[in-house]
């Protein structure tokens, strides 16, 4: 049995949780006309398994026994032209969330069953609707925390990533169908394709997956986690700053210096904008006391992170003057650079100038202008990552890079005159390389890391 079965009706509501004027029920599979007319009583009398094209059908739910009925329209797709690939119905109606899960238990009890996350798209790639690029595409339009973002999900799920790909395995296919041919009939002394034009062929191929493969590496660079590190000299409130931007009491929070001995961590969403927030040990003289070794092995963890960082929060007490090391760092160029004035609800005493941040973790005074400077910049650190989601580009990468050294053996290989069937056999691997990023070539491995991460309804 496949793992993925097709032959049955899946449910879901497809609309962003909570109370609105309108919400979404879905509804696909083979059986979901019979399905809806259980549920559905469409104001002028209507056989939905007559339709043949989409059609708009206004009409009421049945979501409740002996209940009013609920006024909707009915969104139908009846052939492969869907999203799915197969018959699809959609039930628009009031967004009440209490009414909206009456009727998906009703589409349920009238044999449909409650959809997996990301199983509506996942029909949509098996069906041969879209390719993998394009599923992911869709998780990208849903997760894009900018315009520019967004814009690129768009694009890829258009078809812009897909189509050249698509391309570029046929023009290989087509070269592999000459070389295979010329195998068969090699006693013909039939030219099925010369030198040369097998030379240029792979060249533009080599040239193309090329150009892909680099523009992935960058994307997968730019889809890490921007790692934020706090640092400073030892008690500038470092670790209560940590503490009000997580949301939680993370850091141990002391008067004494050199409290915080490692590094902590905590995920930080800035409203889409996701980095990992790093709190470290305060950096100042040379450690002495009995504990010397933990305290120098705190501050080189902290050397270590700050070295790490895309973006460092550089902290200065703002109830005394700014002592010579930090004036030397702040001397220093340093475009990856925040400065932020703490603990600002004291009297301050800084003799500090320059543009900075000012912060209280106590009254939370410029948490909230804190929090969107670090968007701004977390945001701007990914904008050169190129026009691939970042899913692709992260599932992806090590594909176009292994059919990219493929082409590249093929070409030295009919270069040196090794023998047109090395030359096919890497041709082969180039290809099926660049299956398994459109998705012509899976496992079921593969789409259980892209569609698990989609939410129910899509």
């Amino acid at each position: 049995m496949s793992p993925y079965p097709l032959d049955d009706t899946i449910a879901a509501i497809a609309s962003p949780p909570g109370g609105a004027a309108r919400a979404v029920v879905r509804a696909s599979g083979p059986d979901v006309a019979r399905c809806v007319e259980r549920v559905f009583r469409a104001d002028e009398p209507v056989e939905l398994s007559a339709i043949a094209r989409a059609r708009v059908i206004r009409g009421s739910l049945v979501w409740a026994e002996g209940a009013a009925l609920l006024p909707c329209d009915l969104y139908f797709w009846p052939s492969r032209r869907s999203y799915t690939g197969q018959p699809i119905a959609e039930f628009h109606t009031f967004g009440s969330p209490p009414l909206v899960e009456a009727v998906l238990r009703r589409l349920c009890e009238a044999g449909g069953r409650l959809a997996e996350p990301g199983e509506f798209t996942l029909r949509a790639f098996l069906s041969g609707r879209i390719d993998l690029t394009q599923a992911e595409a869709v998780l990208g339009v849903v997760d894009a925390a900018d315009s520019k973002q967004f814009d690129v999900a768009l694009a890829q799920l258009a078809g812009g990533l897909a189509g050249p790909l698509h391309r570029l395995r046929e023009r290989l296919l087509d070269l592999l169908a000459h070389l295979e041919a010329g195998f068969d009939f090699a006693d013909e002394d039939l030219p099925f394709i010369t030198r040369d034009e097998l030379l240029r062929g792979l060249a533009e191929a080599a040239e193309t997956v090329a150009a892909l493969a680099g523009q992935m590496a960058s994307r997968r660079e730019a889809a890490e986690r921007a790692r934020v590190v706090i640092v400073g000299w030892p008690n500038t409130g470092k670790s209560s700053l940590f503490n009000a931007l997580a949301g939680r009491t993370g850091a141990l929070v002391s008067e004494h210096p050199g409290t915080t001995r490692d590094y902590l961590t905590a995920e930080l969403d800035l409203d889409g904008a996701k980095c990992l927030l790093v709190d470290t040990a305060g950096i100042g003289p040379s450690p002495g006391g009995a504990d010397v070794d933990l305290r120098r092995a705190a501050q080189t963890a902290a050397h270590e992170q700050s070295r790490a960082a895309d973006l460092r929060v550089f902290c200065l007490d703002s109830t005394r003057p700014v002592n010579p090391w930090e004036r030397e760092q702040l001397a220093a160029d340093d475009a990856g650079r925040l400065v932020v004035l703490t603990k600002t609800d004291l009297s301050r005493r800084t003799d500090f100038a320059g543009r900075a941040i000012a912060t209280s973790s106590l009254t939370g005074e410029g948490i909230g202008a804190l929090r969107g400077r670090l968007r701004e910049a977390v945001l701007a650190l990914g904008a050169s990552g190129g026009d691939v989601v970042a899913s692709t580009a992260v599932r992806c990468g090590e594909s176009l890079r292994l059919a990219s050294e493929s082409l590249q053996r093929a070409r030295a290989t009919l270069h040196d005159d090794l023998g047109e069937e090395l030359v096919a056999a890497e041709v082969r691997i180039a290809l099926e390389k660049l299956g398994k990023v459109v998705g012509a070539v899976y496992t079921e491995d593969v789409l259980d890391r892209v569609f698990s991460r989609f939410c129910i309804g899509k």
